[in-house]
């Protein structure tokens, strides 16, 4: 199982969308819930489009252990219609907001391969590999959760920009 803990979290969908139409997208904020597969994400504290590393946005979330509270995303990849990345960081109403100054440690991150002039394969990445040991074995034994959200996630994105409602993976 140690093994396992160190990999990401990845799933691949091929989107009849151009890459940049979709990357639009995922640079704002306010699209985010129309595409959240996890159920948490409630509404975009944010209303500014991401434009390069170093950009933070604001998500207010709903977790069931914790009620509501925001995340505070730092973007630290950024390749315009290719690659987007954040790291979250723990805001108000999160239990670990104020205790410490450091990022959650995980990484979601959109990777976007053109396919033709008019699709793209989308990977959606969930990187826990920079959590202490413990954090990352209980993101590991979450993986099967994290997998259906990003699943739910791709599909979503998929709606979201061929407008067009897919049918579920079998």
């Amino acid at each position: 199982m140690a093994d396992k803990v160190e990999e990401p979290v990845s799933v691949s969908r091929r989107i009849e969308s151009p890459a940049g139409d979709i990357f639009r997208v995922l640079a704002d904020p306010r699209r985010h819930r129309d595409m959240d597969g996890s159920g948490m994400l409630r509404e975009a504290g944010s209303d500014t489009v991401l434009t390069g590393v170093g950009d933070v946005f604001v998500m207010k979330m709903h977790y069931e252990p914790y009620g509501d509270y925001e995340v505070h995303n730092h973007v630290v990849e950024f390749e315009l219609d290719r690659r987007i990345g954040w790291e979250p960081r723990p805001g108000p109403g999160h239990p670990d907001h104020g205790s410490t100054e450091r990022r959650f440690g995980q990484r979601w991150i959109y990777d976007l391969e053109p396919d033709g002039p008019a699709a793209t394969v989308v990977t959606e990445i969930f990187d826990a590999s920079r959590l202490p040991e413990d954090k990352r074995l209980e993101m590991e034994k979450a993986r099967p959760f994290w997998v259906a959200a990003i699943e739910g996630s791709l599909r979503r994105l998929d709606e979201v920009c061929t407008g067009r409602t897919p049918e579920a993976d079998s």
